[in-house]
């Protein structure tokens, strides 16, 4: 279930600063971005994402995961992370941090127990590669006579190893910067330019992987290509210029609006 934008703003303190929780519901509100956005950018749960909006951090589990998580919605939203980081410092306390909390914030995920060596398997597979070694220099021995030299051809009688083919693989979709000049109909191309203002952008191409996650600062662009598809989540829809398979299809939505968008090569059809 979406959890959407928070009813109401928290209160205000009493110095003139507004709370850091205000802070970053004012930023993603104004990035056209609702609390499920954030929480799968961050990999923050949408529920801890509304507790911070509303300047509470009881949930965070201390003062170090605290200043990480500002950290990260910051960035999400588009806004400098650290006066953040600060005025919560002096609000709460906790000092600043001694090493880098990023890997204990981002992705919260439950650490595996590190396995015990497998000493039997690792014996198994040493004696199983003695044997193999025994058995191959057995075999090469026995045909080492064999091989025969016709006069004044010395390699004439040595065998030729059939030719190899390098393996040839897909390149995994590439962000690009580069404008989309004659697109490729096997390919499907898109171009995404801020030129109305900024915008928060997730691409993700045909293997489900996630490109690029980030905001297009007004005035710049990113293209991307994929073999088959490539889908789009874009905030502040309207700010946004599109150009798929080298066609102006315009601007992605409405000023403020997040969409959700597809393509595939050839003509360009939004899914």
């Amino acid at each position: 279930m979406s959890i959407g934008n928070s009813p109401s703003p928290p209160p205000p303190p009493s110095d003139d600063r507004p709370p850091v929780g205000r802070v970053l519901y004012r930023a993603r509100i104004d990035a056209g971005l609702s609390v499920e956005d954030v929480s799968n950018t961050t990999r923050v749960r949408a529920s801890l994402v509304y507790s911070i909006e509303q300047d509470d951090f009881s949930r965070c589990g201390g003062d170090v995961y605290a200043r990480g998580h500002i950290r990260n919605l910051a960035r999400a939203v588009g806004i400098d992370p650290e006066p953040l980081v600060e005025q919560y410092v002096a609000e709460h306390g906790g000092g600043p941090d001694q090493t880098s909390v990023a890997p204990l914030y981002e992705t919260e995920r439950i650490r595996a127990e590190p396995r015990r060596a497998n000493w039997a398997g690792a014996m198994i597979a040493a004696i199983v590669a003695v044997i193999i070694f025994v058995g191959f220099t057995l075999f090469s021995g026995s045909h080492s006579g064999s091989t025969q030299t016709v006069a004044g051809n010395p390699s004439a009688g040595a065998s030729s190893a059939a030719p190899t083919h390098p393996k040839t693989t897909t390149p995994a979709p590439a962000e690009s910067n580069s404008a989309i000049a004659a697109a490729p109909a096997d390919k499907v191309t898109v171009k995404l330019t801020a030129d109305g203002g900024n915008s928060w952008v997730q691409a993700i191409d045909s293997n489900g992987r996630y490109v690029y996650q980030g905001v297009i600062a007004e005035g710049d662009s990113k293209s991307f290509t994929d073999q088959r598809r490539m889908r789009f989540v874009v905030g502040n829809a309207g700010a946004v210029s599109l150009f798929v398979n080298g066609k102006d299809l315009g601007a992605a939505g409405d000023a403020g609006q997040v969409v959700r968008l597809e393509f595939t090569p050839g003509d360009p059809q939004a899914g």
